[in-house]
């Protein structure tokens, strides 16, 4: 979507009001294949050819300075889970991602308040099964691995991502 509100249908995140520096590291991960590159990561490979077809890291500031400077929107909620055992497991996340999972840059977490559920299912999911952080190159993807991987089940990743969704930033 222009507006950067994305698409589930095509697997499209939400990306408008991300930081300009999220955005910016992402792209550039999407174009040295750091991302976007394992042959299960489907969404992610769609996504590289866009990132490529930016013709220098000067169009990659100017699309994140863009991104940036949308607006940011809060979809209905589509997964369900355990609240109360999502704020406990969000303890944790909250390190690095913030107490409102406003996001942090110097720890390079991004926002996780207002992102769609479930595009942070997906990525959760792809964290523990190493279609994501697994590349040598990616050091804050490998930061983020285990913190997936400590999430006994697809359950535990629901539980916590609803407690995300109460957040507000």
């Amino acid at each position: 979507m222009e507006d950067g509100s994305g698409d589930q249908a095509i697997g499209a995140p939400a990306i408008g009001g991300l930081p300009k520096w999220y955005v910016e590291a992402q792209l550039l991960k999407f174009r040295s294949a750091q991302r976007g590159s394992h042959f299960e990561d489907i969404m992610g490979m769609k996504m590289r050819p866009m990132s490529l077809s930016l013709g220098s890291e000067v169009d990659v500031t100017l699309v994140s300075d863009h991104v940036a400077n949308l607006s940011r929107v809060r979809r209905s909620p589509t997964l369900e889970g355990n609240v109360d055992k999502g704020k406990i497991t969000f303890a944790t996340c909250a390190a690095c991602h913030g107490q409102l999972g406003e996001g942090n840059k110097a720890m390079r977490a991004p926002p996780l308040v207002k992102q769609d559920d479930w595009y942070l299912l997906h990525q959760l999911q792809k964290f523990k099964s190493g279609v994501r952080g697994a590349n040598p190159a990616d050091s804050s993807g490998a930061t983020m691995r285990p913190m997936a991987m400590a999430l006994a089940d697809e359950q535990a990743m629901r539980d916590v991502i609803v407690a995300i969704q109460t957040l507000e930033d």
